[in-house]
């Protein structure tokens, strides 16, 4: 046996079929996509169209929303800090970690979450911190500013007291 020998058991593969070669091929002149109309055309698809009945992708529920402008913060853990404190960092923002090589690139805020230990005395300038992470910061001696954007707040108090007066 050689390599020229070898051959796809037969009807393993289809022949495509060729056309507009011709009438006597069966699929000549219109290439069997009918006359006239959107589909005889080129370049036009109805995706998705299925003779009238309601489409799939129309049928199926809609779920969940992505919001177009959302902010992608760096998550950080107390691990993190201790790790900037042993590096020598007293003042921890976003760029000292960029430069320390602990986080790799600043996006839009930096978010401090709880876990883990601190036992080293920092001072952290951060977008967000749980409420575990600063209670953590502020046991080991150390002082935590939050610069969150306004619109990022949450509504609060007196909107609350606004809505029951009405």
């Amino acid at each position: 046996m050689k390599l020229s020998d070898l051959r796809d058991n037969p009807g393993a593969r289809k022949s495509k079929v060729r056309v507009g070669r011709g009438i006597g091929s069966g699929k000549g002149k219109t290439a069997g996509r009918g006359v006239k109309g959107q589909k005889s055309r080129s370049g036009v698809a109805i995706k998705g169209f299925e003779g009238g009945q309601m489409p799939l992708h129309m049928r199926l529920p809609k779920r969940g929303f992505l919001p177009p402008n959302q902010k992608s913060y760096v998550e950080i853990n107390l691990d993190t800090l201790q790790a900037a404190a042993d590096k020598g960092i007293t003042t921890v923002t976003e760029d000292a970690l960029v430069e320390a090589g602990l986080i790799n690139k600043k996006d839009d805020g930096l978010r401090v979450l709880g876990s883990g230990e601190l036992s080293a005395k920092v001072d952290v300038t951060v977008t967000y911190a749980t409420a575990s992470a600063r209670a953590a910061v502020e046991k080991a001696g150390g002082s935590i500013t939050m610069t969150r954007p306004e619109k990022h707040q949450r509504l609060r108090g007196p909107h609350k007291e606004k809505a029951k007066g009405k």
